[in-house]
């Protein structure tokens, strides 16, 4: 927790009227010594030097007491850091106090390294909202479901649970299987022409897009139209890194990752066209969009009815955006952490042969039911490297979050998670992982956290479950293993290089 300050600021946020600020001075216009030219560049330098002076004191205002830089970079602040992101650099400022200040383009930022202010965010809708990255609203367009905040959010949110009942899961669950199948197969053909380790991070992505896709949207969208999809929206993960230039100028992050978007929206508003087609024609549901379609026609369902084949769209791209990058993450990491610990492998090997015997065999919800130890080893290599280490959220009013320290009105606090791995703490009752659930953050907390969280979990398992019953691998070991890409999510920066080659049972 941050050291105690020679001062504090008050308890509530104290209004304009009374802010230090409105003594700072502003300059008077120079007389003109050389002619009116003269003039008009002492003036325009006079007020450009107040306003920075005005930057600088707002920002050591809002800091208050907290760790962190005494003074700000005009203008950009810490942006020049945020091109070259490192776990490292994240690490220093989370060690510099339970909660730390940063400025970029003059967004404040607290940092909070802790659960205990994590939680205290997550949990406080009043105070605080996700605003997830800065340019995500032009991203992921402002009328996205996901900016809903309040009743409003959660009367949305409840429409949508019935995309994760476990009758839905079980839908899902053949085509998870069935995907993940044909990529352990690809591995093993390609590992027949050339045998030396490959990075596995794209092909990961690939597989998580098409699985993604073919569950939301079944067979509604052609075979071109995945591949379009997943071609671009690499464009949209570099525009969401935490920190991006703001402006949607042609030629940057954030206006190619709208283009991208475009693509992926007129795609998915098709599906959703093709999905209410085929459900008004009595087929049965192959795909989420058909449950939340046939849902929907339910004459006992008690929710909104009507929702247009865009914003069904918006919806489907808001699951896209959640589980891409995360879930790619999460199952890049899985791989390695089995590779770099054969023991654990081992266990989830026998565990997968146990229950489900031939590994031609479809896995089902019951087969997973029966297998505790993957599942805690998924649930534990997220928590090891959690796709996601840092959840902005913002302010919307002046908030108390310690007696010592009022976050500002419109500041962005964020939070960082620990690093560890052992699958056994999830499978004693009386451990302090299994005793204190509130504290596994990787999916967030409150009223915003993760809808999907059961479908994640079971992907995950679904596709290590078959990679260990299909395949043996190894991880070449480069200086880059350890290293932590930063992109939107976590990523190792050698790509995790591993060699695959058949599994010879006995």
């Amino acid at each position: 927790m941050a050291s105690p300050q020679s001062h504090s600021v008050s308890a509530s946020f104290p209004s304009a009227n009374t802010s230090p600020l409105s003594q700072i001075p502003l300059p008077s216009f120079f007389p003109a010594r050389d002619g009116t030219t003269s003039a008009w560049v002492y003036t325009t330098m006079a007020i450009l030097a107040s306003l920075l002076l005005l930057e600088q004191g707002v920002y050591r205002y809002k800091k208050s007491n907290l760790p962190g830089a005494k003074w700000t970079i005009p203008v950009i602040g810490k942006f020049a850091d945020s091109l070259n992101p490192s776990m490292e650099g994240y690490k220093k400022q989370w060690a510099s106090g339970a909660l730390s200040a940063v400025s970029v383009f003059n967004i404040f930022i607290v940092m909070a390294s802790t659960n205990e202010y994590a939680l205290k965010i997550f949990n406080s809708p009043s105070f605080t909202e996700p605003c997830l990255v800065h340019s995500a609203k032009q991203v992921l367009m402002p009328d996205n479901w996901v900016f809903l905040s309040g009743k409003e959010h959660v009367a949305y949110r409840k429409g949508l649970n019935g995309l994760f009942t476990r009758k839905a899961l079980g839908i899902y669950c053949l085509i998870q299987d069935a995907i993940a199948r044909k990529y352990c197969a690809n591995w093993l053909q390609a590992a027949k022409k050339d045998p030396s380790a490959q990075p596995i991070m794209f092909t990961v992505r690939n597989m998580n897009m098409e699985t993604s896709l073919r569950v939301f949207c079944g067979q509604h969208i052609p075979d071109h139209a995945t591949e379009e999809i997943n071609d671009k929206y690499w464009l949209i993960t570099r525009a969401l890194e935490l920190v991006n230039f703001p402006l949607a100028v042609p030629g940057t992050k954030v206006y190619k990752a709208i283009q991208a978007r475009k693509v992926a929206i007129k795609w998915l508003s098709l599906a959703a066209k093709n999905s209410k087609i085929s459900m008004a024609a009595g087929n049965e549901p192959e795909c989420m969009l058909d449950a939340w379609v046939k849902e929907l026609a339910d004459p006992a369902y008690k929710g909104r009815r009507e929702f247009s084949d865009r914003e069904m769209g918006m919806v489907v791209f808001s699951f896209l955006f959640a589980s891409q990058d995360a879930m790619s993450s999460g199952l890049i990491f899985g791989f390695q952490h089995l590779a770099d610990r054969p023991d654990i492998l081992a266990k989830v090997r026998e565990e997968s042969d146990r229950v489900r015997g031939d590994p031609d065999r479809p896995i089902t919800l019951e087969m997973l039911d029966n297998m505790p130890y993957l599942r805690a080893f998924v649930k534990e290599t997220l928590r090891v490297k959690p796709p996601v280490t840092m959840v902005p959220y913002k302010c919307t009013k002046s908030f108390n979050i310690n007696p010592d320290y009022t976050v500002p009105v419109n500041s962005m606090p964020v939070y960082p998670e620990p690093e560890r791995l052992d699958p056994g703490r999830w499978l004693d009752p009386q451990s302090s992982a299994s005793l204190n659930p509130r504290n596994y953050l990787v999916f967030g907390s409150g009223p915003h956290r993760c809808i999907g969280v059961e479908y994640t979990l079971m992907n995950m398992a679904i596709c290590l479950s078959n990679a260990a019953m299909l395949m043996e691998w190894e991880h070449e070991l480069t200086p880059e293993s350890e290293e932590i890409e930063m992109i939107a999510t976590l990523f190792p920066k050698d790509g995790c290089r591993l060699k695959f080659r058949p599994r010879v049972r006995a």
